[in-house]
């Protein structure tokens, strides 16, 4: 076998959650065998039919006819390895990244990020679309232009492309995949966006809570692949978490697991009304709410934007680097209470602030060992704003495998 690293897998993508138990019979026990195979030639292809058979534990015969299968599928291909000399004629295998595509979109208030990629999860094209200012229903357009966009410049026909990944802010409902505590785009908040999507796509559409895709883009091929059971906490203009346990993404009982905002009470003020929520609150770290903490100790810059803050922190400013330990202490409170619960190995800093390690990590490291008798250990994101895509078109990839096979065996 070769040495290449293991490919990570979506957590879940071939148990969907609510799935019930089902006797087996050949038919199952022939798509698990297939499942299993296929499996092993992604993560050490190019491997002969007796390494199949040594890794799985699946007889050469149940081998050689799976591989039949994954031949006929089209998955799997036929191949040479020059780097082991001679073979004695031994065939190896290797995966077909080009059987079929899937296209992953990151749906935000002013970007919508779109890539078309193979089997294998890579980007084959990308496309980014400005949607500033467009609502819901219009970001559907959108998708559908980029989407045509990417096939026509991957020289792909349309009909290749067998699903659909979407990432977008807010909550997604697990049955239905309509979209709640949505307030960045428009129309959003109760939006039907897997129906709309797929309706308009005419493809199999899956949706995902944005920071969950960014969290196992970090696990696939970020900073989290160093960890099994981690928090990958975005930082920008609002807060989100993403947590891994056991390399399993973890999206609670409605989609809301690491709504982490919800959990913290706001401070109070009087006003003419009686008490009011104060927001944002001396507790949120994200940018609104840290710039009006900065905004006090820097009255001399106009327009402050936190770029600025961390600017100015990197050239010794003594109040932009009182902004800067404010907000790691508000981090450290986030991280704190998240970690304390689950005891994650580690915790992923990204978003707009989050990212800024060089200021950040040390601070907010200290301030956990002073909290914690196991502190996780801190890293910032390897992936940045490209994260919620990584992990889309993970997700994407796996989906549309596991639908080329369903396809197969019920086709």
């Amino acid at each position: 076998m070769s040495d290449q690293p293991e490919t990570r897998p979506y957590p879940g993508a071939m148990n969907p959650p609510g799935a019930r138990p089902t006797p087996a019979t050949s038919a199952t026990v022939r798509e698990l065998n297939l499942r299993t195979v296929w499996r092993v030639i992604e993560q050490h292809a190019p491997i002969s039919r007796a390494e199949i058979s040594r890794a799985t534990g699946i007889s050469k015969p149940t081998v050689s006819a799976v591989l039949e299968d994954l031949l006929q599928i089209g998955l799997v291909v036929e191949t040479a390895d020059a780097s082991r000399g001679f073979t004695y004629g031994a065939v190896f295998f290797k995966p077909r990244p080009e059987a079929a595509y899937a296209v992953a979109f990151d749906v935000g208030a002013r970007h919508l990020r779109a890539a078309l990629v193979g089997l294998d999860g890579a980007e084959v094209v990308r496309r980014d679309a400005e949607v500033d200012g467009l609502d819901a229903d219009s970001m559907i357009g959108a998708a559908v232009v980029l989407a045509r966009e990417l096939a026509a410049a991957a020289e792909i026909a349309p009909e290749a492309v067998k699903h659909a990944v979407v990432g977008v802010p807010g909550v997604v409902d697990r049955h239905d995949g309509s979209v709640w505590e949505a307030a960045n785009v428009p129309g959003m908040q109760g939006w039907a966006a897997r129906e709309k999507f797929s309706a308009a796509l005419q493809i199999p559409v899956t949706v995902e809570n944005d920071i969950n895709l960014a969290a196992h883009g970090e696990y696939a091929r970020g900073s989290g692949g160093t960890a099994d059971s981690f928090l990958f906490l975005s930082i920008g203009t609002g807060v989100g978490a993403g947590l891994v346990l056991g390399g399993n993404l973890v999206r609670g009982f409605k989609g809301a697991a690491g709504e982490l905002d919800s959990a913290f009470e706001p401070e109070y003020v009087d006003t003419p009304h009686g008490p009011e929520p104060d927001v944002p609150t001396a507790i949120d770290p994200c940018a609104v709410a840290i710039l009006q903490y900065a905004a006090a100790k820097l009255p001399g810059e106009q327009d402050l934007t936190m770029e600025r803050v961390f600017e100015l922190a990197r050239a010794d400013d003594t109040a932009a680097l009182d902004v800067v330990d404010e907000e790691a202490r508000r981090i450290t409170n986030y991280v704190a209470v998240a970690s304390a619960v689950v005891d994650v190995e580690l915790v992923v800093l990204g978003g707009g602030i989050g990212l800024n390690g060089d200021l950040l990590l040390t601070p907010v490291a200290e301030r956990l060992a002073m909290r914690l008798p196991y502190p996780p250990r801190l890293e910032t994101s390897a992936l940045g704003s490209g994260a919620v895509l990584a992990g889309a078109a993970a997700l994407g990839a796996s989906l549309t495998v596991e639908q080329l096979i369903r396809d197969y065996f019920r086709g």
